[in-house]
């Protein structure tokens, strides 16, 4: 996505217009035209198919398996890898929406301009939904973060989202203010920060901050503001935009359908925040809006080979943190919008946490015409070519599985040819230029030893991976009186999460059926001090659809664990014990439980 703002108002946006850039980056327009100019409404009816592919992460900056993804018509989940792909999808032309959903996270949003035959990557890392404070209802009051992030709620002002019901409990207040100047604002922010004014224009958007807010009830149920009642946010500003931050400025909300921001309401500069009112809650966002054209290229090395999934960033000349950042699709091309009258940089770098730049280009804008660059070629000594291929238990070629490199910390997936063989270029942009190759066979959950070598320029062999040394099987299975019930990844959701703040410190095993219900979700919880190969620990609890949540463990039930391997290795164990049921019954339940799960903490 690229958004860049122009030359005069460089000091003013800062980094805060690299987030446009990127989002816009993203997208791939291969034939620029008038239509580029943000003059008239989008055009939200054309359809076209569309592949896109992407990774996501937490706020740890590790791999989160099992988030739900949702493009156009079509669902899929990450795998272990927080990797993600769905090809030829149906998609708006305009204005194509890639949603992220996971547990206990606020809903991730990316917008991209989809062209037929192109794909778009992301790399996108999701923000914790955390209960900032209580506000009773009735009373109405207000909650503030460390950062500066207010909502003042006002007396009777919220409603069940469902019902429209007039809501008198405790309202359970989740927001996360979104940083400007946040170098993670390309991967952390919704949408892509294009948006329609009140005039249904569509813009190219400067932010000088967002918050992200979510109200629940006692229990658990979404809520929002009732009709006629408005709420005030007060938002942010960092330091380093207050001084030259306009006195007013447009309100924007994320139409979470549309993936456009829209604009309704403004907010006014206080010391060192925006505030404003709004009359509900998802994403809202303080920006300036402004037209722009639309810009191109394609990365390729010296043979012309394309260079997939290359960063790069446009900044303003003479000030290089007014910028926007956006990857190349398996193509090596890359496309977004770009600000009109504008001296322009443009470079290439191997990622985000790479700071050599390996190409550089100056071209400028007018006010009217598109940019295509054409072909931008690497040196030869700063982009790799990795080949080799894949083989099963028996030696023969892994039809349906992948290579996922690993360069600078980080990931990279490539899938495998039908003869099991890969072929791809990356860059090389640090001095250390090691890389680690693990494959996988998915079809057999069988996957090959991490094989590590320093790549050099031009040719890489790698030679054959033997798919075959570490089971990738992930598997929670129990019986309750004797039936039997079983949950497999990847099929099913299976995560560990750790809970080192109780004391003793907590270790929770969790499994979900991801096309059924909440209600279809097994948990184990045991203590965490001293788990080892061969050890036992206390199980705590246990809940399943079938034993009332409010059961107990009258006699002591041992866990004994099997295998513990490092973070990103697995877990496992098994025990049978006695649940007993709730009272007035008291039942008791037979139960025998086995598990092998990916660590994550």
């Amino acid at each position: 996505m690229f958004l860049i703002r122009s030359k005069k108002a460089a000091v003013v946006f800062l980094i805060a217009t690299f987030a446009i850039i990127t989002s816009f980056f993203i997208s791939c327009q291969k034939e620029l035209s008038s239509e580029g100019l943000s003059i008239v409404p989008p055009n939200l009816t054309t359809k076209i198919n569309s592949s896109v592919s992407g990774f996501v992460t937490d706020e740890n900056e590790l791999a989160v398996e099992s988030a739900e993804i949702t493009i156009g018509d079509n669902k899929t989940f990450t795998d272990k890898n927080g990797f993600f792909e769905i090809k030829n999808t149906v998609v708006v032309k305009e204005a194509a929406v890639v949603t992220v959903a996971q547990p206990g996270y606020f809903k991730a949003i990316k917008t991209y301009l989809a062209t037929a035959g192109k794909s778009a990557f992301f790399r996108i890392k999701l923000l914790p939904k955390i209960i900032a404070g209580k506000i009773n209802a009735i009373t109405g009051g207000n909650i503030t973060l460390g950062n500066g992030l207010t909502l003042t709620l006002p007396a009777n002002g919220v409603v069940n989202a469902g019902t429209q019901a007039a809501y008198t409990g405790q309202v359970n207040v989740a927001a996360h203010w979104i940083n400007p100047t946040n170098p993670d604002l390309n991967r952390i922010m919704p949408g892509d920060l294009r948006g329609t004014d009140t005039t249904g224009a569509l813009k190219i958007l400067t932010t000088y901050g967002m918050a992200a807010v979510e109200l629940t009830g006692n229990s658990g149920e979404l809520l929002q503001m009732a009709i006629g009642k408005k709420a005030t946010l007060t938002i942010p500003l960092p330091a380093a935009l207050a001084t030259s931050a306009p006195s007013a400025i447009p309100l924007w909300y994320l139409d979470e359908i549309t993936g456009l921001w829209k604009e309704e309401g403004k907010a006014v500069k206080s010391a060192n925040s925006y505030i404003g009112e709004v009359s509900h809650f998802s994403y809202w966002n303080c920006d300036m809006p402004s037209n722009y054209v639309r810009f191109n290229c394609t990365v390729t090395n010296a043979k012309g080979i394309p260079i997939q999934n290359a960063l790069v960033k446009i900044s303003v000349v003479g000030n290089p943190n007014n910028c926007g950042y956006g990857y190349t699709d398996s193509s090596g091309f890359a496309s977004g919008a770009v600000p009109i009258n504008s001296s322009l940089l443009l470079e290439v770098f191997g990622e985000y946490n790479c700071l050599t730049g390996l190409y550089a280009k100056n071209f400028t804008t007018n006010a009217t015409a598109n940019v295509s660059l054409g072909k931008l070629i690497l040196p030869a000594a700063l982009s790799a070519t990795v080949s080799g291929n894949v083989n099963d238990c028996n030696n023969l070629a892994v039809t349906n599985g992948y290579v996922l490199m690993r360069k600078d910390g980080i990931g990279f997936y490539q899938a495998l040819g039908k003869s099991g063989t890969f072929n791809f270029t990356t860059t090389l942009c640090s001095n250390n230029r090691v890389a680690s190759f693990v494959a996988e066979d998915k079809s057999a959950s069988k996957a090959s030893d991490v094989f590590t070598t320093t790549l050099i320029p031009d040719g890489n062999a790698i030679g054959t991976l033997l798919a075959c040394s570490v089971s990738t099987q992930q598997f929670l299975n129990y019986a309750v009186n004797g039936i039997n019930y079983s949950y497999t990844a990847p099929a099913d959701s299976l995560f560990q999460y750790a809970k080192p703040q109780n004391t003793p410190p907590l270790l929770i095993i969790s499994a979900a059926n991801l096309l059924a219900n909440s209600t279809q979700q097994v948990s184990l919880l045991f203590i965490q001090s001293g788990i080892a190969v061969n050890s036992s620990q206390n199980l705590m609890s246990f809940g399943c659809p079938q034993i009332n949540n409010l059961s107990t463990i009258v006699n002591p039930i041992a866990i004994k664990i099997t295998e513990y391997g490092i973070v990103g290795q697995f877990i496992a164990g098994n025990f049978t014990g006695i649940i007993t049921g709730p009272a007035p019954g008291n039942t008791p339940y037979n139960v025998t439980c086995s598990f092998r799960v990916r660590r994550y903490q």
